[in-house]
């Protein structure tokens, strides 16, 4: 009993669990044997915690903060430069991997807790994989500094300038801004105002400053049409404090009053030398009966100016008491406005996939001007994003859970 005794305190005093072939052994050996590894007891531990995550982001919450930000960020960037090249399907594939991660609710730290959720394709779990075992991936970081993504990202930069323009400039040999205004290319007067002002332009809005821009839009507004409503919406809209640039739309509550405002809001504008580039377009969205509210393109068809604000800062600069901003104005009909909003706060993923899961699950037509019911070939009125979620058989979620 006593040797029984010192045995069993023996395998509690050991930092290894040992299993009972161990003990048996020392029993028919009258003494303590050497501890193998077949001695040690085999812990099987659960599998990393795993996720059950809807397929579609516009059924999930997606806040504007991630645990996940390191493999985010990385696929972010492969659908950016599958953009750059032009690569839609690549890019959105890149784009919808990230959307999960950054829904999760907690750090992925195991490819194991990978398992069963959607959109993430081959690529993407290779990528994760990649970062998970070596902290980043090589394939990131081979795009990440090519010559050929670095000068495209810059080209794109110039306000209207896009992939294919700068495809084109970069199998030129054009590589920096000093060689663009050298190449003897004559630039159309977006792209000569993105170069003049690129600085500014690719240098982070605040959300004071976008406060501050709306403060005198909603002014002039004001004055030119008394009632009016205007709305900021984007990344702002979402919660961020900082963006590219500053949209806001605008309505009127009496239907149609709102026609012709944006080119009166642009001429005070431009007489109080706030704008350094405006180009106006004029509302062509027409709805008949039958036909389906889906636009041939992503763009919607509203009213609006896309123009570069000049914007008093209070800082001293040696040069200049001023910055360029990229601003949208849009204008839209009340019975438009709730789709407008909706469409205009983005994220772009998420408005994809809500265009995404009317389509393919509802059979539904969905833009930023109405929801069409494709069954019944009928528009389904709403006056605010709540009833068009409503609409589409979706739970509500607000604008600071739509950053996929």
């Amino acid at each position: 009993m006593y040797y029984i005794n010192v045995l069993v305190s023996l395998m509690s005093s050991l930092k290894t669990t040992l299993g009972m072939s161990w003990f048996t052994e020392s029993m028919r050996a009258g003494r303590p044997v050497e501890i193998l590894d077949k001695h040690e007891l085999q812990v099987v531990l659960p599998d990393k915690e795993q996720f059950l995550m809807p397929s579609y982001a516009c059924q999930r919450l997606t806040p504007l903060e991630s645990h996940n930000n390191k493999f985010t960020e990385a696929l972010s960037l492969l659908a950016e430069n599958a953009e750059l090249n032009n690569e839609e399907g690549r890019a959105v594939a890149f784009r919808r991997a990230a959307a999960v991660l950054k829904a999760l609710p907690v750090m992925v730290t195991s490819a194991t807790q990978l398992r069963g959720l959607p959109c993430l394709g081959e690529h993407s779990q290779r990528v994760i994989k990649d970062i998970i075992e070596n902290g980043v991936s090589n394939e990131v970081e081979s795009t990440m500094h090519s010559e050929r993504f670095k000068a495209l990202k810059l080209l794109t930069g110039i306000f209207g300038v896009g992939a294919k323009t700068a495809d084109r400039w970069f199998k030129e040999g054009i590589q920096s801004l000093t060689q663009l205004v050298h190449s003897g290319h004559e630039l159309n007067p977006a792209q000569q105002a993105g170069l003049e002002h690129y600085h500014d332009l690719n240098q982070p809005v605040t959300k004071a400053e976008a406060e501050a821009i709306g403060d005198i839009v909603r002014r002039v507004v004001l004055d030119v049409l008394p009632g009016s409503e205007m709305t900021l919406t984007g990344g702002f809209r979402r919660g961020k404090m900082t963006g590219h640039d500053v949209d806001f739309l605008i309505t009127h509550p009496d239907e149609g009053k709102e026609t012709g405002l944006i080119s009166k809001v642009v001429s005070l504008l431009t007489a109080q030398g706030l704008l350094l580039y405006q180009k106006t377009t004029r509302n062509s969205y027409m709805e008949n009966k039958g036909r389906l509210a889906q636009p041939s393109s992503t763009m919607d068809r509203f009213e609006r100016c896309f123009c570069i604000f000049k914007l008093e800062i209070k800082e001293m600069r040696p040069d200049k008491d001023w910055r360029a901003v990229r601003v949208d104005l849009v204008v839209a009909p009340i019975s438009q406005y709730a789709f407008a909003v909706l469409g205009w706060t983005g994220s772009k993923l998420f408005e994809r996939e809500l265009r995404r899961w009317a389509s393919q699950v509802k059979s539904m037509s969905l833009s930023s001007h109405a929801l069409f019911d494709i069954k019944q070939c009928k528009y389904l009125r709403t006056t605010s994003e709540e009833e068009i979620f409503s609409h589409l058989g979706l739970e509500f979620i607000p604008p600071t859970e739509r950053n996929a």
